[in-house]
């Protein structure tokens, strides 16, 4: 009789080999077995292709942007005395004020502008009014840089991206990306405003968005799980193209056994299984990846050399080199490829 050290030891084991039973239940054994199971209807051997690796977001100090300083002589200072700007400029010369995080410094760029703008007409001194005018045109003209890097500067945004943490989740009971996608959209939202000068904006909600960034990870999960949908379906692709152009699977079009069996396998696996996980994933994509997508196109003027690379692979959806235009082909090509394999039975999908 086994002692209770041995259960102890031999009960996890068991747990893991009896979900193992289960390949559909996670996307990189969900996927392997699907080009198996093609491979085995069509009385051929599985080819499995390396799936391409994605590449971490660059790193921070890649991203951030040098934030020009604006010099303000000491007696200017003083005759801002009375004038609300001058406890904006005070908090920026502080200690604490030297070492503001990227959110709390574009919330001061912002504080600057509306604070210059409101103390102006009060100033007498004509050569300082000139010289107060010039730091609000400077502040604007270097805003997008603090917005760049409130946003893609921030250490939050790299857990978000990260790739360590697997794929994008089969059949999950709730939407995964359901609070990241409202936070996405109503940084768009604010940016946008932002950009079109419209300063009466709050960054309240942004804190908390950011830190919702750093406990989730499902932008690098949604990157991984579109290169491994990429992959496999080419290979499937390639299985279903050898039968197509080699022996029929159907004689004058009338169905036969083998036929049925395809036929069974398309429906109760790509159907039942593939397809809702491709869905999954592209529901994803539009919820989170696009959004981010627009985010970073909207900052274009300043993005970083080394940002843009990665951009267009990892966020663009159009771009040449786009991992999410080589999804969208693979996913074409092996509809394709399924539709004309049947349809040499008289089964096209469809029809």
């Amino acid at each position: 009789m086994p002692g209770t050290g041995f259960c102890r030891i031999v009960a996890p084991v068991l747990a893991m080999l009896l979900a193992g039973c289960d390949p559909f239940s996670d996307a990189r054994p969900m996927m392997d077995e699907y080009v198996e199971r093609v491979a085995r209807v069509l009385e051929t051997d599985p080819g499995f292709s390396d799936i391409p690796s994605a590449s971490q977001l660059p790193r921070r100090r890649d991203r951030v942007l040098p934030m020009p300083e604006l010099e303000m002589g000491m007696l200017d200072f003083l005759s801002l005395y009375g004038c609300e700007l001058q406890y904006v400029v005070g908090e920026k010369t502080s200690v604490m004020g030297r070492v503001m995080q990227p959110l709390n410094r574009l919330r001061y760029e912002i504080r600057f502008i509306e604070t210059a703008r409101e103390c102006l007409p009060d100033i007498e001194d004509e050569e300082f009014a000139e010289e107060l005018t010039g730091a609000i045109d400077s502040k604007l003209e270097s805003l997008p840089i603090a917005i760049w890097n409130a946003t893609w500067g921030v250490e939050e945004i790299e857990k978000l991206f990260t790739l360590a943490k697997g794929y994008y989740p089969v059949a999950p009971e709730s939407n995964p990306v359901s609070d990241l996608a409202l936070d996405i959209d109503s940084l768009n939202a604010a940016v946008s405003r932002l950009y079109s000068e419209d300063l009466v904006v709050s960054l309240d909600f942004a804190g908390d968005v950011h830190q919702r960034w750093q406990a989730e990870f499902r932008a690098g999960q949604l990157i991984n799980s579109a290169l491994l949908l990429t992959a496999r379906l080419q290979d499937g692709t390639e299985l279903l193209r050898q039968r197509i152009n080699g022996r029929p699977l159907c004689l004058n079009g009338q169905s036969n056994n083998q036929s049925d069996i395809v036929q069974n396998m398309f429906f109760s696996v790509y159907i039942e299984k593939i397809q809702p996980y491709m869905s999954a994933v592209n529901q994803g994509r539009a919820a989170l990846i696009e959004p981010f997508e627009r985010l970073a196109k909207v900052q274009r003027e300043v993005m970083p050399e080394s940002f843009t690379a990665w951009y267009q692979r990892h966020l663009s959806q159009e771009a040449q080199t786009s991992l999410w235009r080589e999804l969208d082909v693979a996913m074409m090509a092996h509809t394709r490829a399924w539709q004309e394999l049947l349809g040499q039975c008289g089964l096209r999908p469809g029809a």
